[in-house]
């Protein structure tokens, strides 16, 4: 992972924040980079995108939001500090907003992937809920509906959509669901799809074992 970028998400979205101190091509070149290796992760993804301090202008605003449509990522609205910034973010018609400064270096993508996201409500078809941590929905997950999570995903309800646990590249990480359904059920890099079931068996969990997702009833899980 790259410690020039950082991701973290609120209740306005995620938020990706770039080294305002790094060498330009370094810094697009390790954005790059980490939309590549985390595209299950980033595709279709609409992020905000902090600068600090950075100074911009409008070829490299251009070239940020090129690397972006590359990797089918939107860009919703650019915080910096710098109106320069700002001013090449409105004339490529991105919402642009003040920033404070940076009290801190950006940290890697992977130290914060143990925050979570608690959402209370039914994920219909078409919608897609993405956190870079772990996600926990009190609701059910619709066919047609996408859960992305970079950490591990808990559904108390029917989870009858696609699912993504690990997004970022952990392995680590675990799916479960009262009644346990996608379509498609994936873990970081391992895909696998969900056979049918004349009834639902009760709570399951996910997980990878030997290199392959195993799930089973959740009373006979191993915990530990």
């Amino acid at each position: 992972m790259s410690d020039l970028i950082s991701i973290k998400g609120g209740r306005d979205g995620l938020r990706l924040r770039l080294d305002d101190s790094a060498e330009w091509a370094s810094l697009t070149s390790a954005l790059e980079q980490q939309l590549a290796q985390n595209s299950g992760f980033f595709a279709g993804a609409r992020l905000i995108l902090e600068i600090g301090d950075r100074a911009i202008n409008d070829e490299q605003m251009a070239a940020l939001l090129g690397i972006m449509q590359q990797h089918g990522v939107q860009l919703e609205s650019l915080g910096a500090t710098a109106r320069e910034s700002r001013n090449a973010a409105r004339a490529s018609g991105i919402v642009a907003r003040p920033l404070p400064r940076y009290s801190e270096p950006a940290q890697p993508i992977v130290q914060h992937e143990h925050e979570g996201m608690l959402v209370t409500r039914t994920i219909r078809s078409g919608q897609v809920l993405r956190h870079h941590g772990h996600i926990t929905l009190i609701g059910d997950a619709n066919p047609g509906s996408e859960i992305i999570a970079g950490g591990s995903v808990v559904v108390w309800g029917r989870l009858l959509g696609l699912v993504h646990a690990g997004a970022l590249g952990n392995p680590n990480v675990a799916v479960c669901a009262l009644e346990l359904r996608p379509t498609q059920l994936r873990i970081a890099e391992q895909i696998t799809r969900s056979p049918d079931k004349a009834k639902n068996l009760g709570p399951e969990i996910a997980r990878i074992e030997e290199n392959q997702i195993v799930v089973e009833p959740w009373e006979g899980a191993k915990r530990g």
